[in-house]
């Protein structure tokens, strides 16, 4: 996407998301977590005179302690040089994928930069996406071997493990909790999480935005963080999608929204009006997850992984879409293995 396509693309982005701000944030179900929550009294009235439902929310405390046992950023060694596109080894889930014509495939429609779908095309593009081409390239011998299925944060997990989908991406941590459903490729792209805020706000970090009501996508580690800090807790409000943050921000229904920087940067593109403040606060490596019993798909995945790393295209597709906002760059990571 040439630079001033980009700048049109958000400008449109921009406009749909203040267009739709209101319905949409009417429409939702918003989730307060643990921390002290705003006066909601039976709800709020909007200048039509409907009412948004806002719900307490029994939940955990704190996000689980993670466990480090697992060496969760290890995934599975490529198993040698690719076979050649369309000619994938008899009996494997590569085979049955080309068999069937498609890969199908779970990601966001809603992360500009990432996983987004252009408004002046109707296609979805986006870092993630892009990757997913060269996938179907490895597997096809063409880039447009995909269908798309648009899912949720939350749902990432449960449409692998009902078979619904081969494969997902869709900014995805790798954890240990995670690897019990899924398996990961190798780390593909590290972030971390930051805030948006409004460029009027004087927070300069999650550190001030204590008692604060802070927005993030369910299912996430994202939220997960928000409902552990301790020293200066928050009020978590969780959403199905990222654009729900930015909408809710733009109507004054939450302070800051709290993610990985990567989705943040894209978000803050739709809304001159926003602001990144303060360092990041996690660690968060990403990975493509596939099915748990299918190891075959992970070696090549990790095996596409691998020639990008190597052809220099990894680092060529996350400058293309990253490297000319994020505060700094940082190289794809090495991977690592478990056999």
């Amino acid at each position: 996407m040439s630079d001033a396509r980009r700048v049109i693309t958000a400008r449109v982005l921009r406009r749909t998301a203040l267009a739709t701000a209101l319905a949409a944030a009417v429409a939702a179900t918003v989730v307060y977590g643990s921390g002290p929550a705003p006066d909601r009294g039976a709800g709020r009235a909007d200048s039509h005179g409907r009412t948004t439902a806002l719900r307490q929310a029994e939940l955990p405390a704190a996000a689980p302690a993670e466990d480090q046992s697992c060496r969760p950023l290890e995934s599975y060694r490529p198993a040698g040089a690719l076979p050649t596109p369309g000619h994938m080894p008899a009996g494997s889930t590569m085979a049955d994928i080309v068999k069937r014509g498609r890969l199908i495939a779970g990601v966001d429609q809603n992360s500009y930069l990432f996983g987004y779908r252009d408004p002046l095309t109707g296609q979805l593009d986006g870092f993630e996406i892009q990757l997913l081409r060269r996938i179907s390239t490895a597997l096809f011998g063409s880039p447009d071997r995909i269908q798309f299925k648009t899912v949720t944060s939350a749902r990432r997990i449960p449409v692998l493990t009902d078979h619904s989908v081969d494969i997902v991406i869709d900014s995805m941590t790798i954890n240990c909790e995670r690897w019990k459903s899924v398996a990961f490729s190798t780390d593909y792209m590290d972030a971390g999480q930051r805030v948006l805020v409004p460029k009027s706000s004087t927070a300069t970090s999650i550190d001030d935005l204590g008692g604060k009501r802070v927005c993030a996508a369910g299912g996430t580690t994202s939220i997960q963080t928000l409902r552990s800090l301790k020293k200066h807790p928050v009020v978590p409000v969780a959403v199905a999608d990222w654009t729900d943050c930015l909408m809710l921000m733009q109507l004054g229904k939450v302070d800051a929204a709290s993610t990985d920087d990567t989705i943040l940067i894209g978000l803050q593109a739709q809304d001159p009006d926003t602001k990144l403040v303060g360092p990041r606060f996690t660690q968060e490596p990403h990975g493509i997850a596939m099915r748990k019993d299918q190891t075959d798909f992970v070696r090549f995945v990790n095996g596409v992984l691998e020639q990008m790393r190597e052809d220099g295209s990894l680092v060529s597709l996350e400058r293309r879409w990253l490297g000319s906002s994020a505060d700094q760059f940082i190289p794809p990571p090495q991977p690592s293995y478990r056999d």
